[in-house]
């Protein structure tokens, strides 16, 4: 049976599954990549170690598989979206870190563009919203601030590439700068319409063109790389949370998925014709198949795992994350306490990046338990805020919403979540959605259909409906006052 190789290079680690053609899982080997803060609002990974750790891991994967490397026929990469790779092409060596998605260093670029007659030209073109989450201004910010970067880039000796680009060319030796449209459209340089950069922000930005990856249908024969000493075909890069609207097999328009990773990100197919949001959130490709674009509705929650880590690492009340269920199962509520981790700003609906976080309520009876429980419930009013949005955008009530993501694990968060939305949620038993659904990709024959229907564990609405809209007007009452 040929099998296919799943690179999933991530914000915290670096991954390769192995697949066979019925998509079960044959092994799995995973890195934790460095996290470098020089400075205040600063996130940065090395690129050089990303690449190789990744292709470490990928031979570990094949090894731990007990197969040969040519027994793979297809190799799928996907990626952190909107993290920024600018290189040297004569050295092939990064001029500059990888500028994290987390990374808030662009703020003031932002708030000038915000205050320009470009703002709703950028809006509608790209269908995001301009804010230093997406690769524009990351570029900018390389381009203004490293000797001798934007003379080079004119001269034509730079590229760019999103994570994604940037392992395609290290693995194909230099010859293949290319991303696909998923990719493309986060960087604040895509039309939706034309599917294409778009030559006026380049010029707005003053980016050029030269710098900038070819883009491919999803599936696509990108290049033929050599792992292990053997050449594998690369049949699909995709970003990872389009990974996962795919691994769910929300094909149909209306479906919709939340990864809770690092951040929560909630994604629904709304098929192949563009929708802007009304609602502060961006519309983005899904995927690009044989030339025709399928989109999605999206809204980013910035921290949500990064919560959790919060609560180990900064302010000790956890020891593992494993600890988390048994915190919030001792109490019977956050006795009041409203915690907003908006570390890095708030995402959609808001897009507030002057929003700090804040923990409200605190009094004499508030434990470690009911701080704790309060970050994860956090989590769930975050992502209510989002689908609400989303829900109005779609014209559709969402009954049923599939998740995915380490955060996910949490029975309280998961059952929490159900409450508060009124919905079904449906986890499945294996939560790999994100390498799954570009396993699936790079496994493209012309449909996009499973046969076999994914395993799940269901979470039904329980909450007292008065005591459920309570608490969410007192979530609202504290958001407004950030926002």
């Amino acid at each position: 049976m040929p099998y296919i190789l799943a690179i999933d290079s991530g914000t915290t680690s670096v991954r390769a599954i192995i697949y066979d053609e019925n998509y079960t899982t044959i092994a799995t080997a995973q890195r934790e990549i460095t996290q470098y803060y020089p400075a205040l609002n600063f996130v940065e990974h090395d690129p050089i170690e990303i690449y190789n750790l990744q292709y470490a891991v990928c031979v570990e994967a094949i090894k731990k598989a007990d197969i040969a490397a040519v027994e793979i026929k297809s190799i799928g990469i996907t990626n952190q979206r909107e993290t920024t790779v600018v290189w040297d092409k004569s050295t092939g060596k990064p001029i500059y870190n990888a500028i994290v998605w987390q990374d808030k260093r662009t703020v003031s670029y932002c708030d000038l563009f915000k205050k320009t007659e470009h703002r709703k030209f950028i809006e509608s073109t790209t269908g995001l919203q301009i804010d230093s989450y997406f690769s524009a201004f990351k570029i900018c910010w390389i381009l203004d601030n490293i000797a001798g970067a934007r003379e080079q880039a004119e001269r034509g000796n730079l590229l760019f590439g999103t994570i994604d680009t940037w392992l395609l060319w290290k693995l194909s030796k230099g010859e293949v700068h290319a991303t696909d449209a998923s990719n493309a459209s986060r960087t604040l340089l895509f039309d939706l319409a034309s599917n294409d950069w778009c030559e006026p922000l380049l010029s707005l930005f003053n980016i050029p063109k030269s710098m900038l990856p070819t883009i491919c249908n999803t599936h696509h024969h990108y290049a033929t790389v050599q792992i292990d000493n053997v050449h594998i075909p690369v049949m699909a890069m995709v970003g990872d949370q389009q990974a996962a609207l795919c691994g769910h097999q929300c094909y149909n328009s209306g479906e919709a998925k939340n990864t809770y990773g690092t951040g929560c990100f909630l994604l629904m197919n709304i098929g192949t014709e563009i929708k802007r949001s009304s609602h502060l959130l961006i519309t983005t490709v899904a995927w690009r198949l044989d030339n025709v674009t399928a989109y999605a509705l999206e809204g980013s929650v910035f921290n949500a795992g990064s919560a959790l880590q919060w609560l180990r690492d900064d302010l000790q009340m956890i020891a593992t994350y494993n600890d988390v269920e048994t915190c919030c199962m001792a109490v019977e509520d956050t006795a009041g306490v409203i915690v907003v981790p908006a570390f890095a700003g708030l995402g959609a609906p808001h897009w507030n990046e002057q929003a700090r976080g804040s923990i409200t309520g605190l009094s004499r009876n508030a434990k470690r338990n009911h701080i704790v429980r309060a970050t994860v419930e956090s989590i769930a009013y975050q992502s209510y805020d989002v689908l609400m949005a989303m829900q109005k955008d779609a014209g559709v009530a969402l009954k049923r919403l599939k998740v995915d993501g380490g955060v996910s694990a949490s029975d309280f968060l998961m059952q929490f979540q159900a409450d508060i939305l009124q919905c079904t949620i449906e986890r499945p038993s294996n939560r790999e959605c994100t390498s799954l659904g570009v396993a699936m990709l790079a496994n493209y024959k012309g449909v996009l259909r499973v046969d076999n229907k994914i395993e799940s564990i269901e979470f039904v609405p329980k909450l007292n409906a008065d005591l459920r809209n309570e608490m969410i007007q007192k979530w609202r009452n504290v958001i407004d006052q950030l926002v």
